[in-house]
């Protein structure tokens, strides 16, 4: 489908209850120890007017009211400060004021009632921005835009976000000349020792790294610049294992995930292997799509999103090695789970479903990483992005 469209004190995204009441709520929410702040990014539209915000109960896994956290158009891509502080989403528009720009905004979080008030915006120097990641170090935010290109942005102790420090436009296409006639890069994310940034290009092929100074914001290409997958592929989403020795990109156009070894040293990234993220035996249809990939905070599983088969795949993780083997798949009770996520205790998965609009929890095993649902579907509008915040 086309795009126009860590740790505690860093984590987002949420719930949901009905349709009026998800828009226009504006109720505080209670604070009941044991839960998350959960954040949800969306598409904007009839059902949904930004970003939403719920509480998530750690003894029960469900959700509580679910409030309009700010209005925004497309926060399909969220990211919260170490602090805990502040929030950041892209508004992906592929146009601002004539230019070819989305834009990046800042939100300063108030736990109490979990919402957020605007800080302010910047240009995303790129059409589409469709993910952000901030570093770990809270000085600086990074942004990949769907046009093609990535940008970085200082942070000031405020939250707020300075003019872009770099960016910088990739080149080049790869074999499918539909999906790919240009770069799209689609995810950037950094690594565990906050040296490097990973980005996936969907139109390249490839997998991008830059070298990070936190200091200055800036990037800079790494050498070697990058690896490729298999042409066709449409890398998306990427996520390294918090052992910081391998990483995993999903990738859309083929419905597979590819392993990786990580130098940290040097951020250079290794193929271990490529397999599919779908069932034994089902074929690649042309309404499927893989979407997100994330590594569990254990380090034992990996799991990763097919849009039309409508599905998580659970792979677990060869600790030594960094290869996967097939666990599961699990129904994700709704249609294109484009975007979910992994509360930090690794308990609870929630999964966003983008076209029925709406938002499942599911329960991990421990020791197993097997998905099984809890309670009935939250009714958001279009969701994409899942992000948690201690309380």
């Amino acid at each position: 489908m086309h795009r126009i469209a860590l740790i505690l004190a860093g984590w987002i995204i949420g719930a949901s209850v009905n349709w009026v009441a998800a828009a226009d709520a504006e109720q505080k929410l209670s604070t009941a120890p044991g839960s998350w702040i959960v954040y949800f990014g969306t598409y904007t539209g009839a059902k949904s007017k930004g970003i939403y915000a719920c509480r998530l109960d750690l003894a029960s896994g469900k959700c509580g009211e679910l409030v309009l956290a700010a209005e925004a158009k497309n926060p399909s891509s969220l990211a919260v400060h170490p602090s805990g502080r502040f929030l950041y989403g892209v508004n992906e528009i592929s146009d601002l004021d004539g230019k070819p720009t989305g834009e990046v905004s800042g939100f300063a979080i108030d736990r109490s009632t979990c919402k957020l008030s605007p800080l302010n915006k910047q240009p995303s120097g790129g059409a589409g921005p469709c993910h952000l990641v901030g570093d770990k170090s809270g000085h600086c935010l990074l942004v990949a835009n769907y046009g093609g290109s990535v940008a970085s942005f200082p942070l000031d102790r405020d939250g707020r976000l300075g003019a872009a420090s770099s960016v910088i436009q990739h080149q080049g296409h790869s074999v499918n000349p539909a999906r790919q006639e240009g770069p799209h890069a689609h995810s950037i994310n950094v690594d565990p020792g906050n040296r490097f940034a990973v980005v996936a290009d969907l139109g390249l092929d490839k997998v991008l790294v830059y070298r990070l100074d936190p200091a200055t914001a800036r990037l800079v290409a790494n050498d070697p610049p990058s690896v490729s997958v298999a042409p066709g592929s449409g890398p998306r989403h990427f996520a390294f294992h918090p052992s910081g020795k391998f990483g995993y990109v999903i990738n859309e156009m083929s419905c597979t995930l590819t392993a990786f070894d990580y130098d940290a040293n040097s951020g250079r990234l290794t193929p271990i292997e490529t397999i599919s993220t779908l069932p034994q035996g089902e074929p690649l249809k042309s309404n499927y799509s893989a979407a997100e990939v994330q590594v569990h905070p254990s380090g034992k599983f990996v799991y990763g999103s097919n849009r039309g088969h409508n599905s998580i795949t659970l792979l677990a993780v060869d600790g030594a090695r960094g290869t996967l083997r097939w666990v599961d798949h699990t129904s994700t009770r709704g249609k294109t789970p484009s975007g979910f996520g992994i509360d930090p205790t690794g308990n609870y998965l929630l999964a966003g479903n983008q076209d029925s609009d709406s938002v499942v929890t599911f329960r991990i095993d421990q020791q197993t990483g097997r998905l099984s649902a809890v309670g009935e579907p939250l009714a958001i509008g279009s969701p994409v992005c899942v992000q948690f915040v201690a309380p």
